[in-house]
């Protein structure tokens, strides 16, 4: 018999109809996640007036959501490990959008911030699931591409919040609240989801299920090529069974094996995140303050979240020519010089225009370079406990930027350029981490590949 493993038989379907099929339904996920967190952004001036709120305590009302997506995320990277993926990526999008209902209704900072943290839980375990099931549904040549252009989706969610923020807001600022009323629709899209998406391979065979494992890579090969091949489960090869480790979830992250690796992801991500959550966070009141009218000031960082889209396509190109750190390094050294010419950009709007266009591209563009790596960093048994928790790690970043943003913001009367300048630094420290701890080049290795990498590397140490 012909052994094989389940990376040289997705491999061998190619870029077929399940790879868009599972592109599609994970990228609507990305949608909702980005609008859900967005949102607070398109609507902190008006709360910040209605409720009479600080510049430091208005910053805080992105944190707040933050704080339960830290909690979420770290949860649901053991629990997807446990359960499977397609669970938790459902129960995590019901429970947030039945959490956010209450929001409507809320008569302040304190029922609102609750609630937030409450939905929270749900959105931060929704990225690093989807970021997950990309790696493990793809075929090797394409891995990095489809993971990235799949973050794409949660900016075209910023953008989508930033137009039905603007719409709203302008038509009467007290209807705020309907922005978080139509944050319920991922409920519906949750139940869809649960029918219509199956479980991956990869888990199922990680857990010892390799019969079904062999059925879900069939129901895949019929759907790419129109046919079955003759192979069973005693065929499958599993090149690593990490069940039998010494340490496994949240542990296995620190262990020899895998510090450089951890030390990486999590460093880069958390300065990406810093940079690009303080100033989304800020930026609609950076250009009110500016003097920009409240339309313009929304249509600029919604032009800034469209150039996101693009930089989030571009990255997995790259990625797959030059390899993941180079592109990661290059990256963050653009994001710190296109922080600096933000900070020195004049008042007129074309040019600033360009200048937020080509910021929206340089801070998500090398935010987005750290996505494969996550994913490709861990065998599947702690995949998604390594991915979710690198990201709860950056989501610390995304929820202290906005207060630390807010604070400047309040000392330099409303200047822009020593909150720019600040944000120059973190890019520069995500260029160095790159460099210093990023060891091992994972372009063109399937995941199986790398699993046994690490299995060789274990038995010579």
């Amino acid at each position: 018999m012909e052994k094989f493993t389940i990376s040289q038989k997705m491999d061998s379907f190619g870029t077929n109809k399940f790879t868009w099929k599972m592109f599609f339904l994970l990228g609507l996920a990305m949608i909702f996640d980005g609008y859900d967190y967005m949102i607070v952004s398109y609507t902190l001036p008006q709360i910040k007036i209605e409720w009479g709120l600080s510049g430091g305590l208005a910053g805080s009302l992105s944190s707040w959501s933050m704080m339960g997506m830290i909690v979420g995320g770290a949860i649901s990277g053991v629990v997807s490990d446990k359960i499977g993926r397609k669970k938790m990526l459902t129960f995590a999008i019901i429970i947030y959008s039945l959490l956010n209902l209450p929001l409507f209704w809320s008569t302040g900072f304190e029922m609102f911030a609750f609630f937030r943290v409450a939905a929270g839980v749900g959105l931060g375990a929704c990225i690093p699931v989807v970021t997950t099931m990309f790696a493990e549904s793809t075929p090797t040549k394409r891995r990095a591409w489809f993971i990235t252009f799949g973050m794409a989706f949660m900016i075209v969610g910023w953008t989508l919040a930033g137009v039905i923020g603007r719409a709203v807001v302008t038509a009467n600022p007290d209807n705020w609240r309907y922005c978080y009323l139509i944050a319920f629709v991922p409920f519906i899209y949750g139940i869809i989801l649960f029918f219509n998406m199956r479980e991956s391979a990869y888990w199922l065979a990680g857990k010892g299920r390799k019969a079904e494992a062999i059925e879900e890579i069939k129901r895949i090969e019929r759907q790419a090529t129109g046919k079955v091949g003759d192979y069973n489960a005693e065929m499958l090869e599993i090149p690593v069974i990490q069940k039998n480790a010494k340490k496994l979830g949240p542990a296995a992250l620190f262990s020899r094996k895998y510090i450089m690796a951890t030390s990486g992801v999590w460093i880069t991500y958390f300065c990406g995140c810093f940079v690009v959550y303080g100033v989304n966070a800020w930026l609609p009141q950076i250009m009110i303050d500016k003097g920009f009218e409240v339309a313009n000031a929304y249509a600029l960082s919604s032009a800034q979240n469209a150039a996101s889209v693009i930089a989030n396509i571009s990255v997995g190109f790259l990625a797959e020519l030059i390899g993941r750190k180079k592109n990661l390094i290059i990256s963050f050294l653009v994001a710190a010089a296109a922080v600096f010419i933000m900070s020195n950009v004049g008042d007129s709007f074309g040019i600033v225009l360009a200048a937020n266009i080509f910021l929206g591209f340089a801070m998500n563009y090398s935010i987005t370079c750290v996505q494969p790596l996550m994913a490709e960093a861990y065998p599947t048994e702690i995949r998604n406990t390594g991915v979710s928790w690198c990201q709860a790690f950056g989501r610390v970043a995304g929820m202290i930027a906005p207060v630390v943003a807010g604070i400047l913001h309040a000392r330099g009367s409303g200047d822009s350029s020593s909150i720019f300048l600040f944000f120059m630094i973190p890019p520069v420290i995500g260029a160095i981490a790159g460099f210093i701890f990023i060891k091992r080049e994972t372009k063109g290795k399937s995941l199986d590949q790398l699993a046994s990498e690490d299995a060789t590397d274990s038995a010579r140490k």
